[in-house]
């Protein structure tokens, strides 16, 4: 399993994440509430992915040292 290249990919994904998350947080014309409406989904989707990403490297251990 090629780590390197998923990190890379997740690394792409994690950039997109943190645009998206400046807009909302430059956008004025949302108050707080919406604010963190529109943030927690960001936070949630960038939390599942760091648990993906360890996840598969746990899988990734046990697989070389089960060899």
């Amino acid at each position: 399993m090629n780590i390197d290249f998923i990190e890379s990919k997740l690394d792409e994904i994690y950039a997109e994440l943190e645009r998206e998350v400046m807009e909302v947080l430059m956008d004025e014309s949302l108050d707080k509430k919406d604010t963190n409406l529109r943030m927690k989904p960001l936070t949630s989707t960038k939390q599942i992915l760091t648990n993906a990403l360890d996840s598969i490297k746990m899988v990734d251990k046990l697989s070389k040292d089960s060899k």
